[in-house]
């Protein structure tokens, strides 16, 4: 019989009466007792998107001496690794766009998204701020290509990208931020403990770290911690616990998103919800090492399948193309797009494109006939899906059920670019509860005093399903609340 641990049992059934019947649980010492060996206003947890955005933004809110914590030896997290697609309703943008839009129709359009499971406050929050935010980002030394488009997922037309190596041109620019305002990132520091004054009760003081060599450190935090540790998609079990499908598909996530710190908010107490909602996108299959990546840009690209045939509508939501893509043969499908298309993916996905080339993983067709038998297609069917698809273009009226306005450019000019794909775990939409403060809510409704959290660990924005793009405007946003806030909240 396999044992349980505290935290995974924890992280199974975090409900009042499992918690109330661990009430005993020892901690590893008596808050008053803890002889702190660092001390600083705000800690941070996390050196990714939102864990830098919380720091600069506390450091600029006040606090004088704030630190990040990051348990692996680089900074990014998650956010490093994104494609970088910002959503934001900036009416500059959009009316050069020629198109309608509003922080009001985003925040409509994410809830219904969400199947109403988000919450309309956090919600609206988020996209009345996302254009602050891509402001505060400009202001802060990141540069935005000059168009919008929709992402993958994204269900309108709202995303921009960073110029520069996608996510990463974030974390670039937010790393000098922090290295000019002077705050420190301690890296191969793993948070182990979140202190508390006493067992589920009291203020947070503090949190209990190991370093690389094993030596722990308790480092005090006079005004507050951030969380802001991520998700927990790298976490085989954790996930399958949550949801069976997911526990043995693979993981775009780096290899620290495991949900530690999650768990040690569960253990102080944190109310949770959604943890079973766990998105997908497509990833490289099995036994690839370098995976093509054709689908960022919806107006661009089509799936189809092992027999050649397409299987969904390009622009439906996450979860609709995930569980869609899972029920076919194998679990894997073909991205197919032109030349134009793959040009027009190299603002955000060039290296990877002609790294998966060189090693021979994205097929290339001189024409449709010559893709067919680079990819082992059937030459007829494939032929007939790329015509039947282009006078969709034509018509305006596409069979799955594209919505017209992502029927804008055909399939047609040479060459023509073909990558395997299947889906692969990618955002957990689940977390800790918070208010529009960014506290930490425990499972009473209450507030944790001292203790703020922001981007994946959190839950309630999302709902079962996050709309593309929309993930870069949560953590900066609610990075930059967590931060400000924690910064004026002295003990």
């Amino acid at each position: 019989m396999t044992k349980l641990s505290r935290r995974l049992f924890l992280s199974c059934a975090p409900t009042a009466a499992a918690l109330t019947a661990l009430g005993t649980l020892p901690v590893s010492a008596q808050a008053a007792e803890i002889k702190w060996d660092q001390t600083y206003n705000v800690v941070v947890i996390g050196a990714g998107g939102a864990g830098l955005s919380a720091a600069i933004s506390a450091k600029e809110a006040g606090a004088k001496k704030v630190v990040i914590l990051e348990k692996m030896m680089f900074a990014g997290g998650n956010t490093v690794r994104a494609g970088g697609g910002f959503n934001a309703a900036i009416k500059a943008d959009y009316e050069k766009a020629g198109i309608t839009d509003s922080p009001k129709l985003h925040a409509e359009q994410t809830l219904a998204a969400g199947d109403g499971r988000g919450d309309p406050v956090l919600v609206n929050q988020l996209t009345e701020k996302a254009p602050e935010s891509v402001q505060w980002l400009k202001d802060h030394g990141v540069k935005f290509q000059d168009h919008i488009y929709q992402i993958y997922g994204g269900l309108y037309k709202r995303a921009r990208n960073p110029l520069g190596p996608r996510g990463g041109a974030y974390i670039k620019a937010l790393l000098e931020v922090c290295k000019k305002e002077d705050i420190p990132i301690l890296y191969n520091t793993r948070v182990v403990e979140i202190i508390r004054e006493k067992l589920l009760g009291g203020r947070v003081l503090g949190v209990k770290v190991e370093e690389k060599g094993g030596k722990t450190l308790y480092i005090r935090a006079t005004n507050a911690v951030v969380a802001a540790a991520g998700g927990f998609a790298a976490n085989d079990r954790l996930s399958g616990i949550h949801d069976p499908r997911m526990e043995k598909l693979g993981t775009t996530n780096h290899p620290g998103a495991t949900g530690d710190v999650l768990m040690d908010l569960i253990d102080i107490g944190a109310g949770t919800r959604g943890l079973d909602y766990i998105q997908c996108i497509p990833g490289g299959v099995p036994g690839e090492k370098k995976s093509p990546n054709l689908f960022t840009h919806v107006d661009r690209f089509i799936f189809v399948n092992l027999n050649g045939h397409r299987f969904i509508n390009e622009d439906a939501r996450r979860d609709v193309l995930r569980d869609k893509m899972l029920d076919q043969p194998e679990t894997i499908a073909w991205t197919i797009v032109d030349a134009d298309g793959f040009e027009q993916q190299k603002n955000s996905k060039g290296p990877e494109n002609e790294a998966a080339l060189k090693e021979g993983t994205l097929k290339v067709g001189n024409d449709i006939a010559d893709l067919a038998k680079k990819t082992n297609l059937p030459v007829d069917v494939l032929t007939k899906t790329i015509e039947e698809y282009n006078k969709a273009v034509d018509t305006k009226k596409d069979p799955m059920g594209r919505n017209p306005n992502v029927l804008v450019n055909k399939i047609a000019k040479a060459p023509f670019y073909a990558g395997r794909v299947t889906m692969k775990r990618h955002h957990t939409m689940g977390g800790v509860i918070i208010n529009k403060d960014a506290q930490v809510i425990d499972r009473r409704g209450e507030i944790i005093s001292g203790l703020y959290a922001a981007g994946e660990v959190t839950g309630g924005i999302h709902g079962t399903n996050r709309v593309g793009g929309n993930a870069m405007a949560d953590i900066f946003t609610y990075g930059r609340i967590a931060g400000t806030n924690a910064a004026k909240n002295p003990a």
